[in-house]
Parts: structure tokens; sequence; C-alpha cells
């Protein structure tokens, strides 16, 4: 059998040296850059923080909707349609003229963050509570469900909610 010429190994070697390098580049999973940092799961730990935070203080319809991107979509529970954009989920959750809605609990426990580079998610259990008017007689309402957020590292280094999923137990029939 005859070996290869030196200059046919010396392809074969780049070509291999190029396919490692492609799947590398395909699969950011097994590349060494893969995940998040330390810092990053940190920071996104906080926009969960702030999140609550926002929609039990005064001022909630600005702290929340600060925190996702102008391009946000929400996907609500029920298979309702989808929200895109800051005017239309303001709209969705601070509509002019509706009830005074005031959030008295919310709780997010994170079950899971992952991502790479600027993508990331996270994904977890809320509790919800709420009173619809105002007054001693509002009525009052309480839900606990699953979220799934996906944010997008700004230019500014910040993260943004750029897509928010939740649900929880169906309406009674």
């Amino acid at each position: 059998m005859r070996k290869p010429s030196r200059s046919k190994t010396l392809r074969l070697i780049r070509f291999g040296f190029a396919a490692v390098l492609l799947v590398d580049l395909i699969c950011p999973r097994h590349s060494r850059a893969a995940g998040l940092s330390p810092e990053d799961e940190a920071t996104i730990r906080a926009v969960s923080k702030a999140y609550c935070d926002g929609w039990l203080s005064k001022d909630a319809e600005e702290r929340v909707l600060r925190l996702f991107a102008k391009d946000a979509v929400l996907l609500p529970h029920h298979g309702l349609e989808p929200v895109t954009g800051e005017e239309a989920m303001r709209r969705f959750w601070f509509p002019k003229g509706g009830p005074v809605t005031t959030v008295t609990k919310l709780t997010q426990s994170i079950d899971e963050i992952g991502g790479s580079g600027d993508v990331a998610y996270m994904r977890g259990h809320h509790s919800v509570s709420w009173t619809s008017g105002s007054g001693p007689g509002a009525p009052a309402t309480s839900l606990s469900g699953t979220f799934l957020m996906i944010l997008r590292r700004q230019p500014d280094r910040s993260w943004r909610i750029t897509h928010h999923m939740w649900d929880d137990p169906p309406p009674p029939r």
C-alpha cells in the first residue's frame, strides 16, 4: 500500500482541524465559552427580584415595563394571544379605565437559569395575589403556576426580558 503524499496529509490535517472548529462553532454547548458567567447569573436573578419588587411598588407600570426589551413578547396563560411590544404590554397589564388592580404578593422561585453569550433563560414557579377594585370589598385572587423568561443582553450590558410566558391552573368550569 502506498503512503499518502505529504501535501495530502497536510490537507487531511487542515480538513480535520476545520471540521473540529466548525463543530465547535455550530454546537456552542461544547465550546469552552458556552454558558453564563456567575456575574451574568447573579444579574439575571436580580431581574427576577426587580420584576417581583416592581409589581409590588406604587409605580408598578414603569418599574415592570423597564425590565423588558421594547419589542418584548408576552405569552399569557391559558392560550391567550401573544402581546408584542411595550405599548401592547402597557394596555394588557395596565388598561386605561380598567379596575384598579393591586398586586399584593408576588414571588418567583427559580428552578433553572441557563444560556450562552447574550441570550439567557430563567424558568421556575410563581405565586401571585392581587385585588381588583378599591376599598375593603375589593375581590382578592391568588394563583400559583410556572413561568419562563428569555432575556437578551443589551448594548449597555444590562439584561432585558424579551419573552415572558406563564401559566397557572385553568379556571374552574
